[in-house]
């Protein structure tokens, strides 16, 4: 009698907790909270923004990858109309969509306002909370409670590093959700040297967690950089090869056929070292030279890239190769000191090639070559991995063979390898076996690198985000070259606009082991007649 009644407590009891979904359905009086995105562009009315963050927002917008409450405000000291704003941002977008980019162009605002000024900043706070309440009372799912929204603030800072500090700072004092979620993205450059470097790093880090910072690199957006860990570690052949047993050096290049084009007096305060080698293809080392990570998780991949980094001593000047454009040789093309914004005298290279040593089990003993030059003989960016000799090579007059990823243009993963001459012929010749992107995934768009970044970012995923530490074992490596080099102002070797570049890096790379096939092409053989 006892176990009946008490049975039949506990079945009133939990029948009465069970909720009728009529009566507590989502859309009544606990509607789900409404999720809000913004996203401030600052710097908004400058090159990089027009050029790649609002194109590449609107990749995403197009093809619904952004949330859909979005909004993208734009911040800049520049008094601009919302309607001459818009037809800016519309002007760098190439689209056969307009009805799409109409739609883009209306969650794209405009505010006007200095980064140094606190008043500035709680207006631009006053102007997204005024879009975020809209959003609610608006939601396509029905209208919200405010205070209960889930909102998100992403402040890409497109400038200048000489404004980095004050903005984020008022950001983050004026401009911050409390209870929500915060995102700085930070562009680069990350300073000049390993002081500068830890100056700014400690002036975010006042402001800013470390979970909230997002510092860009382009380069790891690439959709051939992100190949470069499948193709390592999703490929058994690959992972028994990559040591230095097999692997005689790497070379990593990166050419550009222009030179300053007018934009020298910035580009002489950086130089090339800084603003390619230092970041984009040292960057590329590391995935190229790092362990297998224990997962995908973005700590673990950062851990693994920090190591290299770790393991490669600071540069020498005996370890490169600088070099500054002159005038082509038909002197249609100036030289680097012709361009009216380059300082008189300036020493500053537009030309590096550097030697570096990853002194752990794996690579002891093989070169990585980074060079990188502007004005030269083509534009593209590819990775370049020689192997070793046969040993008790058979067979006369081979060559070493090769693993190239082409990174721009036209992006692809060929093998270079020895095979018999079709036919009666018993001659050897070079051949490859061609991952061509354009020809295997003809219909794959490949988005633009901040396309990838930014969606990253919107995801939380910060794996190809560079980390803190990360940025000074880089610097540590460089600084006392660039020191160095500006101390003493030392003078780069000459070369033609439009050459390979200087005479002496051919020597210096083939000092380090490479052996140059010029008889290779990608081409059809001749085969004799049977």
């Amino acid at each position: 009698m006892h176990f009946a009644l008490w049975l039949l407590f506990a079945i009133t009891t939990t029948c009465c907790k069970i909720q009728n979904p009529l009566l507590h359905s989502n859309n009544s009086n606990h509607p789900m909270p409404v999720e809000t995105t913004t996203i401030v562009v600052l710097g908004a009315s400058g090159d990089l923004a027009f050029k790649k963050t609002y194109p590449a927002l609107f990749g995403l917008y197009a093809n619904n990858y952004l949330p859909q409450n979005v909004q993208i405000v734009g911040y800049a000291r520049s008094a601009i109309a919302l309607a001459d704003f818009q037809s800016r941002v519309s002007s760098k977008i190439k689209t056969d969509q307009p009805e799409k980019l109409e739609a883009f162009l209306k969650v794209c605002t405009y505010v006007s306002g200095k980064y140094d000024d606190a008043k500035s900043f709680q207006q631009l706070h006053y102007f997204i909370v005024g879009l975020e309440e809209s959003t609610v009372a608006n939601a396509p799912e029905g209208p919200g409670v405010f205070a209960e929204a889930k909102r998100t603030r992403v402040f890409y800072m497109a400038l200048p590093p000489s404004v980095f500090i004050p903005a984020s700072a008022g950001l983050r004092e004026n401009v911050y959700v409390e209870g929500g979620s915060n995102r700085l993205v930070v562009e680069k450059p990350f300073g000049k040297d390993l002081d500068s470097c830890i100056q700014l790093g400690k002036a975010l880090a006042a402001n800013w967690k470390e979970e909230e910072i997002y510092r860009i690199d382009h380069y790891l957006g690439k959709e051939m950089v992100k190949s470069l860990m499948v193709l390592r570690f999703a490929n058994v052949f690959f992972g028994a090869i990559w040591d230095r047993t097999h692997i005689n050096n790497v070379q990593i290049t990166f050419k550009e056929k222009f030179g300053t084009d007018g934009r020298g007096g910035y580009f002489d305060d950086f130089g090339i070292i800084r603003d390619i080698m230092q970041n984009h293809l040292l960057q590329v080392l590391t995935i190229i030279a790092m362990e297998r990570p224990v997962s995908l998780e973005a700590e673990d991949i950062r851990n693994e890239k920090v190591k290299v980094l770790r393991a490669i001593k600071p540069l020498k000047l005996d370890d490169t190769v600088l070099g500054q454009y002159a005038a082509s040789a038909d002197k249609k093309e100036p030289g680097y000191l012709d361009d009216p914004t380059v300082p008189h005298g300036s020493v500053t290279p537009t030309y590096a090639a550097a030697v570096f040593r990853v002194n752990n089990a794996r690579w002891e003993g093989v070169p990585f070559i980074l060079k990188c030059g502007k004005a030269l003989d083509e534009s593209k960016v590819d990775i370049r991995i020689q192997f070793n000799n046969v040993p008790g090579n058979i067979y006369p007059n081979t060559v070493r063979n090769e693993l190239v990823i082409r990174l721009q243009p036209k992006e692809a993963v060929y093998m270079k390898f020895e095979n018999k001459e079709p036919g009666l012929s018993t001659e050897t010749h070079t051949t490859e076996l061609d991952l061509s992107y354009e020809k295997r995934y003809q219909n794959a768009k490949i988005p633009d690198a901040y396309e990838s970044l930014i969606l990253a970012c919107l995801k939380g995923d910060k794996s190809n985000f560079v980390r803190d530490d990360e940025l000074e074992a880089a610097w540590k490596i460089f600084t006392p070259l660039l020191h160095k080099i500006e101390g003493e102002k030392i003078q780069p070797d000459l070369y033609q606009y439009g050459s390979r570049g200087p005479a002496r890096a051919s020597d210096f790379v083939k000092n380090l082991g490479f052996v140059r096939d010029d008889g290779y092409k990608w081409a059809p053989h001749n085969t004799p007649k049977m």
